[in-house]
């Protein structure tokens, strides 16, 4: 699957974003290791700490159904005119499940280019769990 079909599934899903507070759409797309992309928007809640991101609700879904993470894409607003990149959450979840070497690719909520990196490149120091 293409970098740019992933982007297209990333901004297809997030029309069931739940974002009643920040107006934020945000949806993401994994691309598993079993060739299968699953889907996660990010899901508000009035309380922020129980708000869940859409990258870790995909990644999330995707081990839900026995999968690992090879590829992450978020497709979202821009932030002060740059594509949004996962937080620091998302990137420490996103290493445990698809480890250092998991893609990472941003896009804008349009029609704009996606941006690429890895994971290991985004988080340098991050803890290794073994696998």
């Amino acid at each position: 699957m293409t970098p740019t079909a992933l982007v297209a599934a990333a901004r297809e899903c997030r029309s069931n974003a739940h974002v009643p507070y920040s107006k934020f759409r945000a949806g993401a797309a994994v691309l598993t290791d079993q060739g299968d992309v699953v889907p996660g928007v990010i899901v508000e809640n009035v309380s922020l700490g129980l708000a869940m991101c859409a990258e870790r609700v995909a990644m999330f879904n995707a081990v839900t159904v026995g999968a690992t993470p090879t590829t992450l894409v978020l497709a979202a607003p821009d932030t002060d005119g740059s594509p949004t990149w996962p937080c620091g959450a998302c990137l420490q979840v996103a290493l445990e499940l698809g480890g250092p070497e998991l893609g990472i690719v941003v896009a804008d909520d349009e029609d704009g280019p996606h941006q690429r990196a890895v994971l290991g490149e985004l988080l340098p120091r991050g803890p290794r769990v073994e696998r």
